[in-house]
């Protein structure tokens, strides 16, 4: 069946007695072209293995068994396991895993059914959980790449560039793992039932190194939550308040040594000037 026609999907759906529903931000793709044209720059071979998470009926999970040595597919619906059952069947290298992904050993998962790596994750990611997702796939540091569809704005935020009002503390982590690049962006037109927000198709590769040496990572992810927790502050009083073990004074001091103003915002400083930025705190 053709699993992006409209019509098919209702007398599918209707089949199974399936409702959609919002709090899990289903929303089944109906435009032909699209899980096509995800698999196609996911740049999938028959050495991958794919980790999707969120298959809902299967257009983007078939596309990928077209592409990828094996797929897994991390479904939190139970009620979708008999409609996938269907959809998927003789898909040999398909694997379906009911539960949450967020609370799952997503590494031990795809040892267990990907086999050895290299991995992959490409998926058309629930809008209500795609932070948290990312992150978890970027700091396993187990994916070569994440292809993925998230909402347009999120994707703004991710290849922001500093000192614009998207940057931010997300913006950072995901350029310390990987390099972005934006791909397309798909219409809520081409969704049932519609969202209301356009989506955005994006590509993180993982770097082999990150752009920066920090002396620690743990303390260089905390100057920059503080930093963009307080955004509209100078970086002396929004580290006052997220890192009270600061002084004011010991923050405007590696600012002067590094060259920058005393009273810059957090907003102001590149991925490369944080990481800088956290050394010269931990000097002193």
């Amino acid at each position: 069946m053709n699993l992006t026609n409209p019509n098919e999907i209702k007398a599918l759906l209707a089949e199974y007695g399936f409702r959609f529903s919002k709090s899990m931000g289903q929303n089944f793709l109906i435009a032909p072209w699209v899980p096509g044209c995800i698999a196609g720059e996911a740049g999938l071979t028959e050495e991958d293995g794919v980790l999707e998470i969120g298959p809902g009926i299967g257009a983007l999970t078939v596309e990928l068994c077209e592409r990828a040595g094996k797929v897994l597919s991390v479904e939190l619906d139970k009620r979708l396991e008999p409609i996938l059952r269907m959809t998927l069947a003789g898909r040999e290298n398909s694997a379906v895993v009911f539960g949450d992904a967020l609370k799952s050993d997503l590494p031990a998962l795809c040892r267990e059914h990907l086999g050895e790596r290299p991995w992959k994750v490409c998926a058309n990611l629930p809008y209500n959980v795609t932070t948290p997702l990312l992150t978890a796939f970027l700091e396993s540091g187990c994916f070569e790449s994440i292809t993925v569809m998230i909402q347009k704005e999120v994707a703004e935020r991710i290849c922001a560039a500093p000192g614009t009002g998207e940057y931010g503390s997300f913006t950072v982590l995901v350029n310390w793992y990987a390099q972005p690049s934006r791909l397309f962006d798909v219409t809520p037109d081409c969704f049932l039932p519609q969202p209301k927000v356009t989506s955005t198709v994006i590509r993180l590769a993982r770097r082999k190194a990150p752009p920066a040496r920090v002396d620690d990572e743990k303390f260089f992810f905390r100057v920059v939550r503080a930093a963009f927790n307080q955004r509209r502050k100078a970086l002396p009083n929004a580290l006052a308040a997220g890192l009270p073990t600061l002084e004011r004074e010991q923050v405007r001091g590696a600012l002067t040594r590094l060259g920058l103003p005393a009273d810059i915002r957090g907003e102001r400083l590149s991925v490369e000037q944080f990481a800088q930025f956290s050394n010269e705190l931990l000097a002193r």
